[in-house]
């Protein structure tokens, strides 16, 4: 009876990148490594990219070869060596082989084909404008936050949007509220400004923007602000919510309820060019 496959899921991806960023980071190639262990090269490199499980003894071998002895980020690296089979709930509190250190949200946007989120409250971070941004990074910031902190996190969020015009641009298709369409996040100026910008983005191929008028009382998102990441194949989809409470991730089958939540949203929100007038409209309402 043949092997089913193995399912390459969001635990195996991200120890394949720590590895891989650890090799690279030594200025090691796969040919030296592979030496060095007595191991096949490709299967190294299938490891890397979690075509292939890796077993616990080859971890060890790797992170003893990169020279890698950081107590605690190497017995979470093990940890996660020995659940790369796992496809359930992925979050920051996930004993103690997940914090804050593991996968992040720019990671997956970074190598993600599409995004599809729906906002509640904001504008999507990769649509928003810089000083749209500042402002919402100063509210959310802790009050001991200092100004270098927050320019720094500013200048984070920019850089992030460098995914939508790389040489094969990220899709976004986003849902975002009225009421955040609405809301006056920096001020009249500002969110004039922040709805001009998304007029334009609407215009590029790889963007689509809908706004869920407000006449629509009852819809699917009233739960709250999601993502859905699509990976290139094989890698399955990955759905991203956050709280008060944290950071969550979840892969298939689970990720399903989200993709179908927003198929739903989409039927109930206006046409990109009936948001795209509903936004002009909002924008001429602030000048």
């Amino acid at each position: 009876m043949p092997h089913k496959p193995f399912i390459r899921t969001l635990r195996a991806q991200w120890l394949g990148q720590q590895l891989r960023t650890l090799r690279e980071e030594r200025g090691m190639t796969l040919k030296l490594v592979a030496e060095h262990l007595q191991r096949d090269m490709s299967a190294l490199g299938r490891y890397e990219r979690a075509d292939w499980p890796i077993r616990k003894g080859d971890v060890i071998a790797l992170l003893d070869l990169y020279g890698f002895h950081h107590a605690a980020e190497r017995a979470r690296l093990l940890a996660l060596a020995e659940e790369v089979w796992r496809t359930d709930r992925w979050d920051e509190n996930y004993g103690d082989v997940v914090d804050a250190s593991f996968i992040e949200y720019p990671w997956l946007e970074g190598r993600a084909e599409q995004v599809c989120c729906f906002h509640l409250t904001l504008i999507p971070g990769l649509l928003q404008t810089r000083e749209y941004a500042e402002a919402v990074i100063r509210n959310a910031a802790e009050p001991r936050a200092t100004e270098a902190t927050i320019s720094r996190w500013v200048e984070l969020r920019m850089t992030r949007q460098e995914v939508l015009k790389r040489s094969r641009p990220l899709t976004i298709s986003t849902v975002i509220d009225e009421a955040a369409v609405r809301r006056q996040v920096g001020g009249p100026e500002v969110l004039r400004r922040q709805l001009h910008h998304l007029v334009q983005a609407q215009r590029l191929r790889n963007v689509a923007i809908r706004v869920m008028p407000s006449d629509v009382a009852l819809h699917q998102g009233l739960d709250g602000t999601f993502w859905i990441f699509r990976l290139p194949e094989p890698y399955p989809a990955v759905a991203y919510v956050e709280s008060l409470g944290g950071r969550l991730y979840l892969e298939s089958p689970k990720v399903e309820r989200f993709v179908r939540t927003y198929g739903r949203l989409l039927d109930s929100a206006l046409s990109e060019s009936e948001s795209t007038k509903l936004i002009t409209s909002i924008a001429e309402e602030l000048s």
